[in-house]
């Protein structure tokens, strides 16, 4: 499969670096009007980001001075540089050399249950993970005895679906184990490689069963992490159910823009919106927030806001944060796809606190 090269509405060709292509300038007749929680959401991105860097230079706890962030769990402002992802850039998707059909399988498989020990458990019982050694009856039985056990093989990060009912199965993950077999049989990933655009890409994986909207974005950043893909980060944006929250709290009124066209107008006016501020925003060695960084930043600041600003409401009417913070330490480094360019530019050794 052959690296993608982005075209943007003008024509002009650029090459899908993993760095943000030129804006794509959003210009309609009404702006969008903010609420006191956009201002918020720049000051969220900075602090956070902030953590993020305080615990990698090996500072000692308190790592941040805001007691919301302090007492509760928030991702990342670059969803790349959270737990999860970076164990599946690193360990699943760069573990080996894989080629696109493996490389498809292992992201998939990993994002269904998107669980960083469901995945370290089938490795210990059956080895390398690829299409040649798939064998569904085998994997069923090791989770139905981590079941068994009282192991819990889905991350609590979101619900992943039990599907249509004419593909449901008596356990919720065997039915994605006969997703994944369906995949390899009608060679999904020969699909994707002839996708020319991240949401052609998005719109084949919103036909497989059980994915809707949510899941079928989150799993398209996944996949265009690995090296047989390469859209820009830039191109195509779809709000998940908390980015809307959050969005609703940042704006009284879209004006002519939709909740997509929101992520990307913010997106673009990053830069000045922090310089606005008079803030410093520590960006990833140079490479800006991108689209998909920004909507989790709208989930983020939904939860941030039941606190700050309760009497600012969302769309799903939620008043607390469930998620406390727990610091882990890990033995992960700050490690991106290769193609980003940005991986010589800070120090790859030694844990990082993520």
């Amino acid at each position: 499969m052959l690296n993608r090269v982005s075209r943007n509405p003008s024509g002009a060709r650029e090459e899908s670096t993993g760095r943000a292509l030129k804006p794509l300038t959003l210009v309609k007749r009404r702006l969008p009007t903010t609420s006191v929680v956009f201002d918020t959401y720049w000051r969220f991105a900075v602090e956070r980001q902030e953590i993020l860097f305080r615990r990698l230079r090996g500072e000692s706890e308190p790592w941040t001075a805001d007691p919301i962030l302090a007492t509760y769990k928030f991702t990342n402002a670059y969803r790349a540089a959270d737990r999860v992802s970076q164990y599946l850039i690193r360990h699943v998707i760069y573990g080996g050399r894989y080629d696109a059909t493996d490389s498809v399988f292992r992201i998939l498989l990993f994002k269904l249950f998107n669980k960083i020990e469901t995945w370290q458990l089938l490795e210990e019982s059956h080895g390398d993970l690829t299409t040649r050694n798939f064998d569904i009856q085998s994997i069923d039985r090791t989770l139905m005895a981590a079941l068994a056990g009282g192991a819990s093989i889905y991350s609590a990060a979101y619900i992943m679906p039990s599907g249509p009912i004419e593909v449901r199965q008596p356990r919720k993950h065997r039915m994605h184990l006969e997703l994944l077999r369906q995949l390899i049989r009608d060679n999904f990933a020969n699909k994707l490689a002839l996708a020319t655009s991240m949401e052609e890409a998005y719109e084949l994986l919103r036909t497989l069963p059980g994915i809707g909207p949510f899941l079928a974005y989150q799993f398209v950043i996944d996949l265009n992490y690995s090296g047989h893909l390469n859209f820009s980060e830039m191109e195509f944006v779809v709000p998940g159910p908390g980015a809307r929250d959050g969005i609703r709290k940042c704006f009284t009124d879209l004006g002519d823009y939709s909740e997509s066209d929101a992520i990307r107008w913010v997106a673009e006016r990053q830069d000045r919106e922090f310089a606005t501020r008079g803030l410093r925003f520590r960006s990833l060695w140079g490479r800006p927030l991108q689209l998909i960084d920004c909507q989790n930043l709208f989930c983020e600041v939904d939860k941030y806001a039941r606190v700050m600003h309760p009497d600012v409401t969302g769309l799903s009417g939620r008043t607390r944060i469930k998620q406390r913070f727990s610091a882990k330490l890990l033995p992960l480094q700050l490690w991106f796809p290769p193609k980003w360019g940005i991986n010589t530019d800070h120090p790859t050794t030694g844990p990082s606190l993520l």
